[in-house]
């Protein structure tokens, strides 16, 4: 048999499908196969069915000015928008007083400047600790005031955004270097301080965070001379502590993910345990776990609006007391809208930035 009556030719392969582009990412994301094609069309029907009438409620039939006649004549076809603007300040600043609601919003300003910056790799320094002292001194003095020629103004009339944003940020940054030596000592061959810490956070996991507020705020001044401490720092100390427990179990499972050969390693160096710790343990647990620690913080975020059971109006507090005018409570859903966009705006960051910072510490483990 010659070559020539052997030889069999193979069909001709189609062109492989582009990788880039909108038809692409389509392709690959929506339209993969029967399944996803079909679960795709049916949730682009469920859209064009509802979302007609929501932009027509929300959009095309609202009203936009704080006229509250307006508002009663659209209700039920149209959203009243104008609770907003009518109720905004009282929504975002809370109890604050009128005039002095300049002092809260730069105050906000100066704490979400300081949390920008702490974010950027320019500033993982020793110079972020000063940042942050600089920005929660000045948060201070500008809400609480009493001096510089500011004046006075009680911890119990703080609401809105600023303590949401106050509560949320102190506590995380207090809790995250508990946490870290409490899950250190959770695996510490030393028994004592092992019992302490799992006592610790299996007391505080094991309840609800309503339940540690509500210690925090009348059984801890028992424990104070004069059983007096104001019920910002009470609320402080309970976030803090509920925080930092379950921030101890994340990290002690990125530590635990750690090969006992390096440890077996460093020690073989001569390196003392904090130095271990400091610059090969830490570090690799820290990156593993950056999605559960973010996961962590938008949870502490959203958990500030349960100080509303001590009497503190953080967001959603500031909400259900700004519409307890009668002439607007019809509208309630519209602030509750409001206050829950600005949730969205501040988690979603978090969550985009801890897909930001994952992919930045993992850069060194990609294939070329």
């Amino acid at each position: 048999m010659s070559v020539e009556q052997a030889f069999t030719p193979i069909a001709s392969r189609p062109p492989p499908q582009r990788q880039l582009g909108a038809l692409a990412w389509l392709r690959s994301h929506l339209f993969d196969g029967p399944l996803n094609s079909a679960l795709t069309l049916a949730l682009l029907a469920l859209l064009a069915l509802v979302l007609p009438p929501l932009l027509s409620w929300g959009l095309v039939n609202a009203v936009y000015g704080a006229d509250n006649d307006a508002c009663r004549a659209a209700y039920g076809s149209g959203a009243c928008w104008g609770v907003v603007a009518e109720k905004g300040r009282l929504i975002v600043f809370g109890r604050y007083p009128y005039a002095e609601q300049w002092r809260p919003l730069l105050a906000c300003l100066l704490l979400v400047a300081a949390l920008v910056a702490s974010g950027m790799r320019r500033f993982w320094n020793a110079a972020l600790p000063v940042l942050w002292a600089v920005a929660l001194g000045g948060f201070y003095v500008l809400m609480r005031g009493d001096m510089l020629g500011l004046s006075s103004v009680e911890t119990d009339r703080w609401g809105g955004l600023p303590l949401t944003l106050m509560l949320s940020a102190v506590s995380l940054a207090i809790a995250f270097p508990l946490a870290v030596l409490v899950a250190l000592g959770r695996q510490s061959e030393l028994p004592a301080i092992r019992t302490l810490c799992v006592l610790y956070v299996e007391l505080i996991r094991g309840v609800p965070l309503i339940s540690v507020l509500f210690m925090a705020s009348f059984v801890l001044p028992l424990f104070m001379p004069g059983g007096r401490m104001d019920v910002l720092l009470r609320v402080l100390i309970g976030m803090t502590l509920f925080a930092a427990a379950y921030l101890a179990e994340v990290i002690r499972g990125g530590l635990q993910a750690i090969p006992k050969g390096q440890v077996e390693a460093a020690q073989a160096l001569g390196l003392t345990y904090w130095q271990m710790q400091r610059k090969i343990v830490l570090p690799q647990a820290l990156r593993m776990v950056v999605p559960a620690i973010v996961n962590t913080f938008i949870g502490a975020f959203k958990d500030t609006s349960l100080v509303t059971i001590v009497s503190l109006y953080d967001l959603t507090g500031a909400v259900q007391l700004a519409l307890g005018d009668a002439d607007w409570r019809k509208f309630f859903l519209e602030g509750q809208l409001f206050a829950a966009a600005i949730y969205f705006v501040a988690c979603f960051a978090m969550s985009r930035y801890s897909r930001w910072l994952e992919g930045h510490l993992n850069t060194g483990l990609r294939r070329s």
